[in-house]
């Protein structure tokens, strides 16, 4: 069994991955796993909240992203990787980046799956990558899924939705970027509910948060590091919804 970087240390990597994007030009976003079923109610009990990150960070976070008035629509966003296909993001979930855990020889969903999950299983053909089981106790509702029985349902979701990303700034992008975006497993990537994921689809903070409350501080600060790094702009909508975020969960 292996050990794997958590996604927690997303606060600590933003400053380097903007330096890493210093003098790229980059003008203005979503992207889902598939899956349909019925929301569950967390568990009795269920897990702890995750700890907030705290209103001072996401305070200065507020005042250093870039902010625009609206959300543009910019054409050429295809995230379809076949013959006919723009595949603006690259392949999906490749190892062949240079984003964290890039080149590790595991896909980039299965990294995400080995350091989110708890008690995590591999298979014997693939005892570094290929995770068989462990338990996902999701950010956004609380829930408590179990990735033996039912790892459909778990999906690896970008923060900063791919489609949002190329309407905010990532349209002007090198393709070899939007790779590394796309496959950040420390600042954009997270392990949560399928459900949960679908509601959300490419929408901004402006149009969704998490059901579970305790996590919302959590989610936007996260998000506002992921803008900052990149250099993806929010919209005024998102502002107003982050503030009172800040104010009462923060």
């Amino acid at each position: 069994m292996r050990t794997l970087h958590r996604p927690s240390a997303r606060v600590a990597l933003a400053a380097s991955l903007g330096s890493l994007l210093l003098g790229c030009s980059v003008p203005g976003l979503p992207v889902t796993d598939d899956a349909d079923r019925a929301p569950r109610p967390a568990p009795a009990g269920g897990p702890a909240p995750s700890p907030t990150p705290g209103a001072d960070r996401t305070r200065e976070l507020l005042g250093l992203v870039r902010v625009v008035a609206r959300r543009p629509d910019v054409p050429g966003y295809d995230r379809e990787c076949g013959a006919d296909g723009g595949c603006v993001f690259g392949t999906e979930w490749s190892d062949d980046t240079d984003a964290p855990d890039g080149h590790n020889g595991c896909d980039t969903r299965n990294d995400v799956l080995g350091a989110s999950l708890r008690d995590v299983r591999y298979s014997e053909r693939s005892p570094d990558c290929d995770v068989v089981a462990g338990t996902l106790d999701d950010p956004y509702t609380g829930a408590r899924i179990d990735y033996a029985t039912e790892g459909s349902q778990i999906h690896v979701d970008h923060l900063f939705p791919l489609a949002a990303a190329w309407d905010l700034g990532a349209a002007g992008w090198t393709p070899a970027q939007r790779a590394r975006f796309a496959n950040d497993t420390a600042l954009e990537l997270v392990a949560v509910d399928g459900t949960a994921n679908l509601q959300k689809g490419d929408s901004t903070p402006a149009s969704w948060l998490p059901p579970a409350k305790a996590y919302r501080c959590t989610y936007v600060t996260s998000y506002l590091e992921v803008a900052h790094a990149y250099d993806l702009a929010i919209t005024d909508a998102d502002v107003r919804v982050i503030e009172p975020v800040l104010r009462k969960s923060c």
